[in-house]
């Protein structure tokens, strides 16, 4: 504009993307608070941090493994390919995964660039920050393809990229992201948490004016403030006695932080947060009366993983899968959240042992133990036997309804023939409900039913 009012060529430069975004940078979106709000802003609350550490600490830690469906039974994929606990060969697995879900929870975007070898197979899977990178079309084919920086002449064909979004609008390429989407309960958030530090950091004390009945020329006046700030700025100072001569005053003009409710806000702002992420308010920090009986923090826990943490998961799941051949698919194990509950993990196995689809071997393969002679054998429940003896607790049941029907006077063979049971002979003995069988005459059993 001023090159045209100066009658000035003008220098046409091209707007891009990066250009309006910042390269490598996340943009700082303005809030109603008047604060400045971003991915590297956002980070420095600390409920939002803590969401986003506990979500991505909870499942990137979780164990991981490849299977395969066969005629509907799940089998472990072996060979195990080796990016499936070293996704990166310069990071750990769970730094790995951490990457995929700070950038799903931040920008609501995730990239891994697949690198492949001449055979094809995956050697490195690497995590790209969503800001570098353009999601479009080809004009062509209308095929998606990621473009790594603005001055990238080679974009990644869709084949070589795995995205992931959070949430994706119809039509859209790119994930939502919730830093945008949310700036202003997020910025509410940051400008109270910069309004406690700077209370406490002045001296707990808020702002006024001094008032003097005499005119003060600039020097004056300055080093009034100078003298009173230089005593009693700063929270180390906030209990130093003043002294104000000549009639001066200080005059109160902010607001005590105890009638704007300060904490109450605080709060309000941190439970907000927990809303945003779908984490349980007492799992980083909040808690109150009432609500943290042993029934309503294990129904926390229950719904942490079921609708906050299963999302990710399966979406993970699903993108890595398409790594692996038809049919073979990873999963994380959510089992792996117990390690530390010893007894709710102990009780778990002997359900499932008594129930008769875990044996024993089963459960110690679980526990990383090695396997025992007979460990194979699973059981079933009330008899707690071998499922090949399985029919000896049905047998029994018969002959026990078999018994009841005889003494109640029915025909022996036709109650054997109704109950499916075959039919035995009798030694003639009369049932001991008569007479002790150590008095009956072996030679004359039939005498015991005699009368005398």
């Amino acid at each position: 504009m001023l090159g045209r009012l100066s009658n000035n060529k003008q220098e046409d430069r091209a707007i891009s993307f990066q250009s309006i975004w910042g390269a490598g940078d996340s943009f700082a979106f303005t809030t109603e608070a008047g604060t400045n709000i971003d991915q590297i802003t956002s980070m420095r609350i600390n409920a939002f941090y803590a969401c986003v550490l506990l979500i991505s600490d909870t499942i990137s830690t979780l164990p991981v493994d490849s299977f395969r469906r066969v005629d509907g039974n799940r089998e472990p994929y072996r060979p195990q390919p080796s990016w499936v606990q070293r996704p990166d060969i310069d990071l750990l697995r769970t730094e790995h995964y951490q990457q995929v879900l700070i950038s799903l929870l931040l920008d609501g975007n995730a990239f891994v660039r697949i690198y492949r070898d001449n055979s094809g197979q995956v050697a490195n899977l690497v995590v790209i920050d969503p800001n570098r990178v353009k999601v479009t079309r080809t004009a062509v084919t209308r095929e998606l393809i990621y473009i790594i920086d603005e001055n990238n002449t080679y974009p990644v064909v869709a084949k070589d990229m795995l995205h992931m979004t959070e949430m994706r609008k119809a039509g859209e390429l790119r994930g939502v992201s919730r830093v945008s989407e949310l700036k202003d309960n997020l910025g509410l958030a940051s400008a109270l948490q910069s309004f406690a530090s700077r209370f406490f950091g002045q001296g707990a004390t808020t702002s006024g004016v001094i008032e003097t009945p005499m005119g003060l020329n600039r020097e004056q006046a300055k080093e009034l403030v100078d003298g009173f700030d230089s005593r009693h700025k700063g929270f180390r100072k906030a209990h130093k006695t003043g002294i104000l001569t000549g009639g001066a005053k200080f005059v109160r003009t902010g607001v005590n932080p105890d009638e704007a409710q300060m904490l109450d806000s605080q709060k309000f702002a941190v439970e907000q947060i927990a809303r945003i992420f779908r984490v349980p308010p007492p799992m980083i920090g909040i808690t109150s009366a009432g609500a943290m009986s042993y029934n309503s923090v294990e129904q926390q826990n229950i719904n942490f993983v079921t609708h906050t943490l299963r999302p990710y998961i399966a979406k993970m799941e699903d993108a890595y899968s398409t790594l692996l051949p038809e049919g073979a698919f990873i999963r994380f194990n959510v089992d792996g959240l117990l390690r530390g509950d010893f007894a709710t993990r102990m009780n778990g196995y002997s359900i499932g042992s008594q129930a008769g689809f875990l044996s024993v071997n089963d459960i110690r393969r679980f526990e990383d133990l090695l396997p025992v002679d007979g460990g194979e054998v699973y059981r079933v429940p009330l008899a707690n036997v071998d499922l090949g003896a399985a029919s000896l607790v049905e047998t029994d049941k018969r002959v026990t309804m078999a018994q009841k029907l005889i003494l109640s006077g029915f025909d022996p063979a036709g109650v054997l023939s109704a109950l499916d049971l075959p039919s035995i002979s009798h030694t003639g003995l009369p049932s001991v409900q008569l007479q002790a069988i150590a008095q009956i005459d072996p030679a004359d059993p039939e005498s015991v039913y005699g009368v005398k």
